[in-house]
């Protein structure tokens, strides 16, 4: 709680709107409940407004503060319509079929986003992964000189001796299968900044393996190793001020005992606060096991890389978790054009 209470802190001094397209989902109503409670902002909820103001009634919750959206009905459906008929002309689109997906509330809410009458969206607490992100990647897109969407899970476990006082950024754990050396490169140096944004520390990344620094011969350990270099590269250019190492297996990446055995001079092993897995399997698999076993509070997926803030919610996240990642990407939109210069500047259809 000492992690997301900062936050919190934090988003309470500049208030953001954040639009969650599941309004009608007891748990996000808890979660935008709470979010204006505790003076964070504007919730807005998309869904039908008979349904949300029914479900408030059954949990006993105010909707005072908490704007409520229905895309059917919204003045903006056919503004949004005609837009993203005109961004997607390319593939086809119809401005029949371009309607259609605006009353699709992931697409209304992520039109919303990308037309700054949203500065953040949280979704996925009843929808896939897949339905989350297609709307965001179709009209958000990439940000200005990203060419890597990806994304981190923040884990906040008991033993403050992990990570940055029991701070972990795990990624990515949701978005790439198999990145290549220039996407695990990308990952990296997105997930340090978010670190660095978010509670202003050095960035300690550790890039993961079943090896460490050549005790095992795989050509995955070879893409690690390039994917290293790489990421240190690139943090030069950026003027990143952010270590990274790699490969290091997970002990030697948290435990200073085995790290000062395995590679005394790293300034990473033992103390990572940013853990960067290989694929997909071994982050997602990694990110569930630390939240269910040891009973973690858990943040994510926020999604890196994309031209506004956003985020995908596990299906089995609690109103808590919904309220910890909206006040998270909250704090992103306060400084998103030092995460990503430019981020933000264009509407979508502009050139």
């Amino acid at each position: 709680m000492r992690f997301i209470g900062n936050i919190i802190e934090k988003l309470q001094r500049h208030p953001k709107r954040i639009v969650f397209p599941e309004g009608t989902e007891s748990r996000v109503l808890q979660a935008a409940r709470q979010f204006y409670s505790l003076r964070l902002g504007a919730p807005i909820l998309l869904g039908d407004r008979t349904e949300i103001k029914k479900l408030a009634e059954d949990l006993n919750l105010s909707l005072e503060g908490i704007r409520i959206v229905n895309p059917a009905e919204s003045e903006e459906t056919e503004n949004y319509a005609r837009r993203f008929a005109a961004l997607r002309r390319g593939k086809g689109l119809q401005v029949e079929e371009a309607r259609a997906a605006m009353l699709q509330p992931n697409y209304f809410g992520a039109m919303m986003l990308a037309m700054h009458q949203a500065d953040g969206l949280v979704s996925g607490t009843s929808h896939t992964t897949g339905s989350v992100l297609r709307p965001l990647f179709q009209i958000v897109k990439m940000a200005p000189q990203m060419t890597t969407a990806s994304s981190c899970q923040i884990m906040e476990v008991e033993d403050s001796r992990f990570g940055e006082e029991g701070v972990l950024f795990m990624a990515d754990c949701g978005v790439i299968p198999e990145p290549n050396v220039e996407q695990l490169a990308d990952i990296a140096i997105s997930t340090a900044q978010l670190a660095r944004q978010l509670l202003g520390i050095r960035p300690r990344a550790a890039l993961l393996s079943f090896s460490t620094k050549g005790s095992a011969m795989h050509p995955s350990i070879g893409r690690v190793q390039a994917a290293t270099a790489l990421a240190q590269q690139k943090a030069r250019a950026k003027n990143l001020e952010a270590e990274f190492d790699g490969e290091l297996q997970v002990d030697a990446a948290l435990i200073p005992e085995i790290a000062n055995r395995k590679l005394p001079e790293s300034k990473v092993a033992g103390q990572a606060n940013v853990l960067v897995f290989p694929d997909l399997n071994s982050g997602n698999i990694a990110s569930k096991l630390v939240r269910h076993v040891s009973r973690a509070n858990a943040y994510g997926q926020i999604l890196l890389g994309l031209d506004r803030p956003a985020a995908d919610v596990s299906r089995g996240s609690s109103s808590h978790d919904i309220l910890g990642v909206a006040a998270i990407v909250g704090v992103q939109a306060i400084e998103y054009a030092k995460l990503y210069p430019g981020a933000g500047e264009k509407l979508p259809g502009e050139q």
